[in-house]
């Protein structure tokens, strides 16, 4: 019993195991990209509304929601925080693209390391980082003949 690991019942390392790990891995990594997509839709929606209210009379009235409930302040006040708010967002994009960045590089040592290769459709292995990346917004093409 000497193949055990620390008596968990596995081999310390096996094809299963490192398939999970990248699968994992790669799960991670698509999070990130859901995430940080996410964040820049509310930085361009904050944009949008810095956009349309700074011309306006800094008097005039306007409502924001705080918590949950939605109050009346004026644009002189509403308008500081919305700055605020869209800065601290991509302050976190910033920083949410640098762990990005850290997955990927951690994901291709990985395949380097266990000699990891995504198959095509057609059976080849995909070399690049970046057309495994664009791989999931593929176009489909019919064959040339117009069956």
């Amino acid at each position: 019993m000497a193949s055990r690991a620390g008596g968990d019942g596995k081999e310390p390392i096996n094809e299963q195991v490192v398939a999970n790990t990248y699968a994992n891995m790669r799960t991670e990594m698509n999070q990130l990209y859901t995430k940080i997509t996410e964040l820049e839709m509310e930085v361009s929606e904050h944009s949008l509304v810095i956009g349309a209210i700074e011309p306006l009379d800094p008097t005039r009235r306007c409502y924001r929601m705080i918590g949950g409930v939605l109050v009346e302040r004026t644009i002189k006040e509403v308008l500081p925080a919305v700055h605020r708010n869209k800065e601290g967002l991509e302050e976190v994009v910033s920083r949410m693209k640098e762990a990005l960045e850290k997955k990927k590089k951690e994901i291709t040592e990985f395949e380097l390391k266990y000699k990891i290769r995504i198959r095509k459709g057609d059976g080849s292995a995909e070399e690049d980082v970046t057309m495994k990346e664009a791989s999931a917004q593929g176009v489909l093409v019919g064959p040339a003949g117009g069956q």
